[in-house]
């Protein structure tokens, strides 16, 4: 048995409050090196009393990644307190008893020492972690507001494109896109079947995409004003339509009144400590890229100096970061806030954001944009989830650049699923394409059955699904700004096969949402032959299986259960045949 494998950590991802009555424990062992693990379990204080140490409780085998495996069991404690251990048995034959003092033998007289075990002093439901039950039950839109729909003309910028008049938009183009668009298309939004938005930035700012702000609690001009957006949340809310907004707070605009400040009045700027700054004055050299400088005496987000680095420890920029993020929910209501290149501020602000956020709504959504693991973030004190771009990164290298394959892929997704709690990984917003990436269909090589698969498999996974604002219409973009072309309005121009199709896999989404939330995961075939790949998504209740084909051949499967879902698939006489790109979704 390879014991130096085996790792456990208490109150972590490993050991932590699922509801307030039930804790999940995990353990890691190495891949297909033990044949079984158990758990020892009991009150701290009764372990001589009770002999507890003389009873296991087995532990269920769940995912594995190309180096380990992972064990899993739910055990509940009468007094809310537990001691616990595991013993854990090779295929060698061999056995131990693995504690928090690592591995001793399975002797009496190393189980009955009380200090020897893990530890969960008190079931305190103040620290679990908690998902709110609305965002499992959300698909999320994202929208560009620039780019979504010009309702209102008056407030059209100066220099305005006529609507869609580039193949693709340039940086720094304008199009007119504004609120009013996005409140007069609601009906089309409601008809796809989404039940949240999530909008990239709405204050007032010099660029078409807003992460350069000028002033958080102002709405943009050219995308309408306070009484305007609060009839959008409104109508939205009726409609069961919840909002996200987005915001930055590890930068502001260079255009923002606290900036000019600074570079009117250097070293006397009341506000020079609200930002990174090594001299006086600021300067930085211009390169042949608008957004990249050389020789910056400030630190900036990237190299852009038009998006100076705030300084969050300052207790100034901490009280108006805090003022911002109570504002828009107490005065306008919205449900969750998506904080840009979160990851690059300090801990100490998010506890305090979260804090402030949640003292005004219990089940607000704190959405991170971390593009690596997040472990640090999402212990329950600072965001609720974060963008899942490592699981989604892995569901793109596979289906659509063939960079890893088929058991590298599973792999990838269960060590992604292991690294957080089960709760937290209901409520990563999984997503394929947003405004910093290329499209989806563009990824594809404008196949759609491509783009299809895909899709299918996203929402087949645990956390919360979001659609890049006209996916669903067929629309494709390479890398920003491509990805950020105006909305296709004019039905001749969508493609309504993949509107329907969208629409369909939505309410698939929306009418299975507790398996697929709550469910646990099982690969049941992993064939990088032919490209076979069957998983199962469970609760006690249901069984949802997905049978996708990822090769370039048909393949067969028997039929066992009710057909939900189909694509690019057959059914005769209780058999399968699923072409390339195709899959089936059964229901038992």
């Amino acid at each position: 048995m390879n014991t130096a494998a085996i790792h456990h950590h208490p109150d972590s991802e490993y050991a932590y409050l699922y509801t307030k009555d039930s804790m999940h424990i995990r353990l890691r062992t190495a891949r297909a090196d033990c044949r079984s693990v158990s758990l020892i379990h009991g009150d701290p204080y009764t372990l001589e009393e009770d002999q507890w140490h003389k009873q296991t409780t087995n532990m269920r085998k769940t995912l594995s990644t190309d180096l380990y495996d992972f064990w899993e069991v739910d055990v509940t404690a009468p007094y809310r307190r537990l001691s616990y251990g595991f013993v854990v048995t090779g295929y060698d034959g061999s056995a131990v008893f693995f504690t928090e003092h690592g591995v001793f033998p399975l002797e009496e007289q190393f189980l009955t020492m009380a200090n020897n075990y893990f530890r969960m002093p008190f079931f305190h439901e103040i620290d679990r972690f908690k998902a709110p039950q609305w965002v499992k039950e959300t698909v999320w839109y994202q929208i560009f507001p620039e780019r979504f729909a010009n309702g209102d003309t008056s407030n059209d910028p100066e220099d305005v494109l006529a609507w869609g008049s580039k193949d693709s938009p340039g940086r720094q183009d304008f199009y007119g896109g504004d609120l009013q668009g996005v409140l007069d298309n609601l009906d089309y939004l409601s008809d796809l079947g989404v039940n949240g938005l999530y909008f990239c930035p709405i204050f007032k700012a010099h660029s078409n995409h807003k992460y350069d702000t000028i002033d958080y609690l102002e709405i943009d001009p050219a995308f309408g004003d306070k009484e305007l957006f609060r009839e959008l949340v409104t109508e939205c809310h009726k409609r069961g339509i919840r909002i996200m907004l987005d915001a930055v707070f590890n930068h502001i605009g260079d255009t923002s009144p606290q900036w000019l400040d600074v570079v009117e009045n250097g070293s006397a700027s009341r506000f020079k400590d609200w930002f990174h700054i090594h001299s006086f004055p600021v300067h930085y050299t211009k390169t042949a890229d608008f957004e990249v400088a050389k020789d910056m005496n400030f630190d900036t987000f990237a190299f852009t100096p038009h998006m100076p680095k705030l300084n969050t420890a300052n207790k100034e920029v901490q009280e108006y970061i805090l003022t911002i993020a109570k504002y828009w929910i107490s005065e306008f209501d919205i449900d969750a806030w998506r904080l840009d290149v979160a990851n690059e501020v300090d801990h100490h602000l998010w506890k305090k954001f979260a804090e402030a956020c949640h003292e005004l709504k219990d089940d607000f959504y704190i959405l991170g944009e971390v593009w690596h693991s997040s472990q640090s973030w999402l212990q329950g004190d600072e965001f609720t989830a974060v963008m899942n771009y490592s699981f989604t990164e892995s569901i793109t290298n596979y289906f659509l650049e063939h960079t890893i394959s088929l058991e590298k892929f599973v792999s990838n997704l269960n060590e992604q699923l292991t690294l957080y709690r089960k709760q937290t990984n209901q409520m990563m917003l999984n997503t394929i394409d947003t405004h910093d990436t290329p499209r989806l269909l563009t990824l594809a090589d404008g196949n759609k059955d491509l783009m299809k698969q895909v899709l299918a498999f996203l929402y087949l996974q645990q956390g919360v699904p979001c659609l890049y604002y006209g996916d669903e219409i067929g629309m494709d973009g390479g890398m920003d700004p491509d990805c950020r072309k105006c909305m296709v309005w004019e039905p001749e121009k969508q493609d309504r096969n993949m509107f329907a199709f969208m629409k369909q896999l939505i309410a698939f989404r929306l009418e299975n949402q507790f398996t697929l939330s709550e469910g646990t995961l099982a690969w049941l075939k992993i064939d990088p032959d032919n490209g076979t790949l069957i998983f199962e998504r469970s609760t006690p209740e249901e069984y949802l299986i997905g049978i996708f084909n990822t090769g370039d051949q048909p393949i067969q499967e028997d039929l066992s259960g009710e057909v939900s879902f189909v694509h690019l698939a057959n059914i005769q006489k209780n058999q399968l045949t699923i072409k390339p790109k195709g899959f089936v979704i059964v229901k038992k």
